[in-house]
């Protein structure tokens, strides 16, 4: 196999390198340095920043392809790691740890036609499960130990002295690796979350669907950010006919439903792929080039807000006494932007980014509700949704696949709003922390 890279896996580590770059530039300053041990000392962002910090290397794991020899299928590290439940799927529905079939299939047996609960092909059923959990626990007990031994070596090395709550930490890594030992030992012998309408496994579909809502979360803001800075700064500084033509320009397309014009986009562009498969060689690069298609149509739409809100405090900030100070000395209007501007609009620029991050995973989940969001093929969390619409609907019902969808989401979204609301108390001058 030969390592390949799509689009949005390039992105990605991209984006994960320019933020570990920035983020040794800007603790080079004390006053930086502050205020995030201020944001950690809090026990919940902490909690928080670790939850995120796993859903992030899910996605990473996620976005390192191979290519197998004389073969257009591509597969990722998270991909091998679950080869043995994606080669192995059932016939149909299944419930979590379920050793038959949810549904009753019709057997001929001796000439007799039976209405028959069939069993399933590959669950192992003679592994018990309390056996496997206890060795499962031991294992992730272990690897955590490991991990928060060699983090006490590093800070006693560094002579740490913090008051960073750093035992929550270290509950919070055990806790969740291993509930994921836990969940990925069982997952040899068992469904853990039960099988979709095709058999596929639903704990491996809500793995992939990471990827997908951390990228739209992530990579829409590499579109919006640039967008919103320079328009709602260049608005609020020069004003004049300049300001009149932006706020026509944010106004006019926040009169536009949103939910529309993304339909209208992400259609056009599906008719374009379709009139022209050649584009593409295999099925993932076309999903791809549409996830891309759809990042950068959230983007156009939803650098408004950021901007309104840039542009009132340029306004207030464009006229203090040290920007008028500047103004009076000679100083640029870009080197004033980036001396005064800018610095004092980064506490807004940060907590907008992670409030919005958990906006778009949400807004992804709905536009693949409706249709008109990832490509059907990509695992999503919207898709999943979307799929168990008739599933709510059978007799008995099958309820698992929006669960688990639900679960993933609603954990990853509520530790980002949590992690954003302390942001948001530290940075923000107005409060006092």
């Amino acid at each position: 196999m030969t390592i390949t890279f799509l689009w949005t896996d390039i992105m990605i580590w991209l984006l994960v390198i320019a933020l570990v770059v920035w983020s040794r530039v800007i603790l080079r300053s004390p006053q930086v340095q502050q205020q995030w041990r201020a944001i950690f000392k809090s026990s919940v962002a902490m909690i928080s920043a670790i939850v995120l910090l796993f859903y992030l290397l899910f996605a990473l794991l996620d976005s390192v392809h191979f290519q197998k020899a004389n073969s257009s299928e591509m597969v990722s590290l998270l991909d091998m790691a679950f080869e043995h439940r994606i080669a192995n799927t059932e016939r149909t529905y299944s419930a979590p740890f379920a050793t038959h079939e949810y549904t009753k299939t019709l057997v001929v047996e001796d000439g007799v036609s039976l209405q028959k609960y069939l069993p399933l092909k590959y669950v192992n059923s003679s592994v018990s499960i309390a056996t496997k959990t206890m060795v499962s626990v031991g294992v992730g007990v272990a690897i955590s130990m490991v991990l928060i031994g060699l983090h006490l070596l590093w800070r006693k090395r560094r002579k740490e002295k913090s008051e960073l709550p750093w035992r929550t930490a270290y509950v919070t890594v055990t806790l969740l690796i291993v509930t994921f030992t836990w969940l990925y030992m069982l997952s040899f012998d068992y469904h853990v979350l039960g099988t979709d309408k095709v058999g596929g496994d639903v704990l491996y579909q809500s793995l992939k669907s990471i990827r997908t809502g951390v990228l739209i979360g992530t990579l829409t803001t590499l579109v919006t950010l640039p967008l919103a800075i320079f328009l709602g700064v260049t608005a609020g500084l020069f004003r004049g006919w300049i300001d009149d033509v932006i706020q026509y320009i944010y106004t006019t397309l926040n009169s536009i439903p949103s939910v529309l014009l993304i339909a209208a986009a992400v259609l056009l562009m599906q008719v374009i792929m379709d009139n022209n498969p050649q584009w593409f060689s295999t099925t993932q690069e076309r999903s791809d080039v549409r996830l891309i298609f759809l990042v950068l149509i959230l983007g156009i739409t939803s650098w408004t807000g950021l901007c309104r809100l840039l542009r009132a405090e340029t306004l207030k900030i464009s006229q203090v006494d040290f920007v008028t100070s500047a103004r009076a000395f000679g100083v640029s209007k870009m080197g004033i932007i980036r001396k005064h501007i800018i610095p004092n609009l980064m506490h807004i620029i940060l907590i907008s980014v992670v409030l919005d991050f958990s906006g778009l995973v949400l807004t992804e989940a709905v536009l693949s509700y409706v249709g008109v969001g990832v490509d059907p093929t990509m695992h999503s969390w919207g898709n999943m949704i979307n799929q168990a619409r008739l599933e709510m609907a059978r007799e008995p019902m099958v309820w698992w696949s929006l669960f688990s969808a639900f679960v993933f989401m609603f954990v990853l979204v509520l530790s980002a709003n949590l992690f954003s609301d302390r942001i948001q108390m530290v940075l923000d001058p107005r409060n006092d922390v």
